[in-house]
């Protein structure tokens, strides 16, 4: 009797098919794997729970992110690099000089990199009297960063008119006996602007402001009858101007415009352009018939040669009229003059749609407060390269200040 209890007592797995057993091991499994979302444990009396370790056991997401646990070497040496990323030359780039590098595709835009901002070259022109008249030098500088805070980054300013320099010349004098164009200038007035400017993020390119034409008002007008450098007739390119062209096909002549060419950038040799406008041409009903293009070409062609020579680095640029108008109507073949950049004029509001497609081809455009109406299309269009602002009015700082609360609002 107390040996039949004995096996009564057994688990009796002995009797227990093993289909049964696999069925039952499944089910364990199961169950195992799938407590999360059968929450087994309110079955289960808690005191009971406490002695189940798996109903206890975190799942695989609560370990990864638990704040508790150690955490891995891999996970230790990367947490400083995503915290307190070490800042890169590319980032900082933009705070360091907003002007001159456009928006990054990959950055989204800053306001210091809105359309305008991606110009090349945001000029404004400033003619020889504007700045240099009983200007000192804080006055110079002062004004400089008042173009910069108005999105300028680029001051053409006059140093050369009515056959004259702004600055004293010893190719002038020579010549003439001028030292420069009659002017209450301190001498290193351009040395000031050229500094600041540096300082500041921007450019300044010298303009040869009138060309080769010349009035009753220049000092060397008398001096140039007088040794017949001008070409015959009057020429009113400009309604209410009359104006006389230096003839560049003699000799003496060519060789003074080229030699004051290269005294500028040899004594200015920080400058970063030269530019000459339309001026640098023979308006076409100049009497005679004479057809001057070929003449011109030579004459420039050279010019820059000789410029190149002395200061390869200085571009040498003009602002002129299209193609086919410079061509026809000033003899001005600029496609043939080996520049370094080309902005088209467009000052006139009749043809400024033709003009664009000249404009698109080269690099830039140059307008007047009378082209403010078509501001925003060109600020906006990728195809123009630059703008240049001319103050028709004379007034730069004015139009400088128009100019920078249209912006504003384009932007």
């Amino acid at each position: 009797m107390s040996e039949s209890k004995k096996k009564q007592s057994g688990c009796g797995c002995s009797s227990i098919p093993f289909s049964a057993i696999i069925l039952f091991m499944g089910l364990g499994y199961l169950l195992f794997s799938q407590r999360d979302r059968l929450d087994i444990g309110r079955f289960i009396p808690s005191q009971l729970q406490a002695k189940i370790p798996f109903l206890n056991a975190s799942t695989p997401e609560e370990v990864i992110s638990s704040p508790t646990l150690s955490p891995s070497p891999v996970s230790t040496e990367k947490a400083p690099t995503l915290s307190l990323p070490s800042p890169s030359p590319v980032a900082s780039q933009p705070s360091q000089k907003p002007d001159l590098e456009p928006a990054k595709p990959s950055v989204s835009p800053s306001p210091s990199q809105k359309p305008w901002k991606q110009k090349n070259i945001r000029g404004i022109y400033l003619s020889r009297y504007q700045v240099t008249n009983n200007a000192n030098e804080e006055t110079i500088r002062k004004r400089v960063r008042y173009y910069r805070d108005r999105g300028i980054n680029t001051i053409i300013h006059g140093v050369w008119g009515n056959t004259c320099t702004m600055y004293k010349s010893e190719v002038l004098e020579k010549k003439f006996g001028y030292r420069s164009c009659p002017n209450q200038f301190q001498d290193p007035w351009l040395d000031w602007l050229i500094d600041e400017a540096h300082k500041q993020g921007m450019e300044v390119h010298a303009y040869f402001e009138k060309g080769i034409k010349i009035d009753k008002n220049s000092p060397l007008f008398d001096l140039a009858i007088e040794r017949r450098w001008i070409v015959a007739g009057v020429d009113k390119t400009h309604k209410g101007v009359d104006h006389y062209v230096l003839d560049i096909s003699i000799p003496e002549v060519s060789d003074f415009l080229t030699e004051i060419l290269v005294e500028f950038v040899q004594k200015y040799p920080t400058i970063d352009a030269v530019q000459w406008d339309d001026y640098l041409g023979y308006h076409a009903e100049l009497p005679g018939q004479v057809d001057r293009t070929a003449k011109l070409t030579d004459f420039v062609q050279k010019a820059i040669a000789a410029m190149k020579k002395a200061n390869p680095a200085v571009n040498f640029d003009i602002c002129h009229h299209n193609p086919y108008w410079a061509k026809k109507y000033f003899a001005a073949d600029w496609k043939k003059w080996n520049v370094d950049r080309v902005f088209i004029q467009v000052y006139d509001t009749e043809n400024f749609n033709d003009e664009l497609k000249y404009v698109k081809a080269q690099d830039g455009i140059s307008i007047t407060e009378r082209q403010f109406d078509r501001l925003e299309e060109l600020v906006k269009d990728p195809q123009i390269k630059s703008i240049l602002l001319f103050p028709l009015s004379g007034k730069p700082e004015e139009m400088a200040a128009t100019f920078d609360n249209l912006m504003k609002k384009t932007n």
